[in-house]
């Protein structure tokens, strides 16, 4: 494995978004006791703190981002929304659907998309070989006119659009691995046959009512949607197969020019949110795969930006290890979780998730294969 300049993006203001407190699924009253909400700042904080404690920061390039435009921003999303959103800057409020924000949120969640932008142009200009880029608010359910389940603006959309406007990019590729359906990513793209987006979720988990493998993509744009419903349970070796029989035959096929991961780590054994049963090395594994695709369709220009992930304990090891194969460089954090999970029977690949993955491997034949010039 060859070692990269990775870059590495972080901010201390995500960890100052505020989600305002809650039970689980529910907003606090009645018999519903205050707690705090599923997305909370140790889920993304202690991945950073990991990184700056174990020393690995300094193996990697910092980049500092910035703040998101309103030029970019309506690259994705209305006007009307973005007005929408920027009227409740000053008390906090829900941008659409479960997609709260504290008072002064609104230049958290451009800084959120503005790192994904600043990671997307590091990497296309080559001041690095790849990039990680660990915000919060995520942005894979965001839509054009309304934020959901706990994404504000359409941080992978808006840093692909920029790709495609700023350096020319003709084709890219958006792989999302996020236990819960990229419905804001796939809206974004529907009618663009330029843009490849892949999904792979746990069915009917979020948004339940989408996800499906029928949701192919729009007029002209066939082909460019494909999403991968894997049933609750699965573990590494079903998400590995997925993306051997589905994901990179359809890279293989599309040819990208560049490739952006939606780094979603609530696939995880341990996540609330999610039913799925992968380590940190099923990670590392799925990782490596992409990494390589990269190498081999696009001179290895990949940029990864964090999704979900909500277990706080775990997406810190499942994220080194992400980093791991980006980076090409060890970093002498073991995962004391693995000592346990090796052993789970869930981990190896079942008859009904296979025989889910080969229903979506139909899918690939349907993906546009590019003009010769």
């Amino acid at each position: 494995m060859s070692v990269k300049r990775t870059g590495w993006i972080w901010h201390e203001s995500f960890n100052w978004h505020n989600t305002g407190n809650g039970s689980g699924f529910f907003a606090p009253g009645g018999h519903v006791q205050p707690g705090q909400s599923f997305d909370h700042p140790a889920t993304k904080g202690r991945f950073a703190s990991l990184v700056q404690a174990s020393g690995y920061d300094e193996q990697l390039i910092a980049l500092r981002p910035s703040t998101a435009t309103d030029d970019e921003i309506l690259r994705v999303h209305t006007q009307e929304y973005l007005d929408r959103v920027e009227a409740l800057n000053a008390t906090g409020g829900d941008a659409g659907e479960s997609a709260v924000f504290g008072p002064q949120g609104v230049p958290i969640a451009r800084l959120a998309a503005g790192a994904a932008v600043r990671a997307v142009r590091a990497v296309l200009s080559g001041e690095v070989d790849n990039a990680y880029a660990l915000v919060r608010p995520a942005g894979h359910h965001a839509e054009p006119d309304r934020g959901r389940g706990y994404c504000i603006f359409a941080n992978t959309s808006i840093a692909a659009r920029v790709a495609q406007s700023e350096f020319g990019v003709e084709r890219i590729a958006i792989v999302d691995w996020d236990v819960h359906h990229g419905n804001g990513t796939q809206a974004a793209f529907w009618d663009d046959p330029s843009v490849l987006t892949i999904s792979l979720h746990q069915e009917q988990l979020y948004p339940v009512d989408s996800g499906f493998r029928s949701e192919n993509g729009g007029p002209g744009a066939e082909g460019t949607s494909i999403n991968i419903p894997l049933p609750a349970g699965t573990g590494d070796e079903g998400y590995l197969t997925a993306l051997r029989q589905v994901v990179i035959p359809a890279l293989d096929r599309f040819r990208p020019d560049f490739i952006i991961v939606g780094s979603g780590m609530d696939a995880s054994a341990t996540d609330p949110l999610g039913r799925m049963v992968v380590t940190s090395e099923g990670f590392r594994a799925l990782s490596r795969e992409m990494v390589q695709a990269a190498e081999r369709l696009t001179a290895g220009r990949i940029v990864f930006s964090h999704e979900g992930g909500y277990s706080a304990e775990y997406v810190p090891f499942c994220g080194m290890a992400v980093l791991e194969e980006l980076s090409g460089i060890p970093s002498g954090v073991d995962d004391p979780y693995l000592v346990f999970m090796r052993s789970y029977p869930q981990l190896a690949i079942q008859p009904w998730q296979r025989e889910a993955i080969e229903a979506a491997a139909a899918l690939v034949d349907r993906v546009p294969t590019p003009v010769p010039a």
